[in-house]
């Protein structure tokens, strides 16, 4: 068994944007496999992509009709098969999305679930009487409106449980032929090739057995989410998680080489319990959102830093991302100045990084007229800020029409953006000093040293609103140096260094001594040698 993945540098595809290879506008596998070449020139080592099963598309593939096919929209298994063989040829491991906390309300197993009260597999999913007073059975609440999580059915007279939209039914985890299904899903794609899952919402698919209330959020208000109105103790992490963890582990373990990564927006006192222990193992990362959700800010950054590495149980690997599909791009959260600063941290501290596409170019959010929103999210709260279009517009690769994600003759499934033809892979791989350029180059540097994949981590003191940290493996020491201000800061490091890279890509190999100046915005990788120490 190796562990591959603690050296890997994840790229996450949003299928329906990165390429349209049959010309309607919307992203498939044809397409993805066409630009795999570009993801062994960027330096990434692996790809997860988000999924592609059949689906009504109610919320975009995440209402699974059919979890052991392909949606024509992105293909056909056929094409999966030679998206994976192209991949490993390259070099490349594949990731697909699994998704255990619910199906689609037209997948066949909720056909037969709610065809009657004696079904064989009307177990299969959360089906509850009324409360007392003919209300929803809890005051568990959906994700996406803020609403009842319990939807009535009028033919069998019950409720059955959703925690997402009304078209995607909780799966019933505690009936062992549900788990045994699903089980049976993660076989048959580890037996086609693909080398691990990024699981879904993995902390909400058990419930609280007893099916008690969630607590109220006395702080709840009006501009806030609706589904804040409770806090969500019965419905999310609750202790049975970590049975579910360990299910579906055993599967991947029947393998060889697997990885399994599990979505959890946990602070990382919790977070770290996901990995399990050595005797009982859970999820080999558990997926750290930390940096999604809070301030891009030297001392928050540093505090995250010193947290994870003093919680990360030695069995356990950290991992850190910056972006993702459901949340707005890195460069819109944090500033364009400091997109560099920040995809040189993600790629220089210890852990197992996540690139969400178009962010090696800079992409920011774009935004979305109100006629030309897609997200069932914004369009059943809208006004919140809670849609998700404006971070999944398509990949932009070149100066044409639709800067080369489909046809120029057909309209993309979301705007590209203006920015696209000044912002784009065939200019930016023109541009020595450009975003795209730089990436590659920290992917490149982070492969060509073990200390920068497997070294140590610390922080070290610094200068307010400067991050400084070092890598220290068997044959290197680095420095890494971020200036979170738009004004130039004085470093003292703590031995004599040579610069290696800048974000600002304009500095020669030189070295630097111990006194580091730092630009506005400017982040630096330090390489110490043993004629400068």
């Amino acid at each position: 068994m190796s562990d591959w993945w603690k050296d890997a540098a994840i790229y996450h595809i949003y299928p329906r944007s990165f390429q349209d290879a049959n010309g309607d506008g919307i992203g498939d596998l044809p397409g993805i496999t066409e630009r795999l070449d570009y993801l062994t020139w960027l330096g990434v080592d692996a790809l997860w992509m988000s999924p592609v099963y059949p689906s009504p598309m109610a919320d975009f593939g995440y209402d699974v009709s059919d979890h052991c096919d392909i949606d024509p929209m992105f293909g056909s298994l056929a094409d999966m098969d030679a998206l994976i063989a192209r991949a490993h040829a390259l070099g490349l491991k594949v990731l697909m999305d699994f998704v255990p906390n619910h199906t689609s309300d037209e997948h066949p197993w909720f056909q037969e679930s709610k065809s009657s009260r004696d079904n064989p597999k009307r177990d299969w999913y959360y089906w509850k009487d009324p409360g007392p007073d003919g209300e929803p059975p809890t005051n568990w609440l959906s994700r996406f409106d803020g609403e009842s999580a319990w939807a009535w059915d009028e033919a069998t007279e019950q409720y059955y449980l959703h925690t997402f939209l009304k078209k995607q039914p909780d799966l019933n985890w505690r009936n062992p032929e549900v788990r045994e299904a699903m089980c049976d899903v993660l076989r048959f794609w580890f037996d086609r090739g693909v080398d691990g899952f990024r699981v879904d919402v993995a902390y909400r698919v058990m419930k609280d057995p007893d099916f008690r209330d969630n607590p109220v959020n006395p702080d709840w208000t009006p501009d806030m989410d609706p589904s804040f109105r409770v806090h969500e103790t019965r419905t999310k992490n609750t202790p049975d998680a970590h049975r579910f963890n360990r299910w579906i582990r055993a599967v991947a373990d029947e393998y060889d080489d697997r990885v399994l990564v599990g979505e959890m927006n946990l602070e990382i006192p919790e977070l770290v319990e996901h990995y399990g222990t050595p005797e009982a193992p859970e999820f080999h990362l558990p997926f750290n959102f930390r940096l999604v959700f809070s301030p891009w800010s030297a001392d928050n950054v540093e505090a995250l830093v010193d947290e994870y590495e003093a919680r990360c149980p030695e069995h356990g690997w950290p991992n850190w991302v910056l972006s993702n599909h459901d949340q707005p791009r890195f460069a819109t959260r944090a500033g364009r100045e400091q997109a560099r600063c920040g995809y040189l941290f993600l790629l220089t501290v210890r852990g197992t990084p996540t690139l969400y596409y178009g962010d090696e170019l800079g992409m920011q959010n774009v935004e979305i007229p109100p006629e030309q929103v897609q997200d069932p999210w914004e369009l059943l709260s809208p006004g919140l800020g809670l849609g998700r279009d404006p971070e999944r517009t398509p990949m932009r690769w070149d100066t044409s029409e639709h800067a080369g994600f489909c046809p120029s003759d057909v309209e993309p499934w979301l705007p590209v953006g203006t920015s696209a033809r000044t912002q784009n892979v065939a200019l930016q791989r023109e541009d020595d000093a450009s975003m795209l350029q730089f990436v590659r180059r920290v992917l490149h540097l982070r492969a060509e040293h073990c200390a920068l994949r497997r070294g140590s981590c610390r922080t070290l003191d610094a200068p307010n609103e400067v991050l400084l940290y070092e890598r220290t493996g068997e044959a290197d020491r680095f420095f890494v140096a971020l200036n979170f201000s738009s004004r130039m800061q004085a470093v003292e490091l703590p031995q004599p260094a040579r610069r290696r890279l800048s974000t600002r890509m304009d500095t020669a190999d030189a070295p630097v001594g111990r006194d580091l100046s730092l630009r506005a915005n400017e982040g630096v990788v330090l390489r110490v040698e043993t004629d400068l120490a």
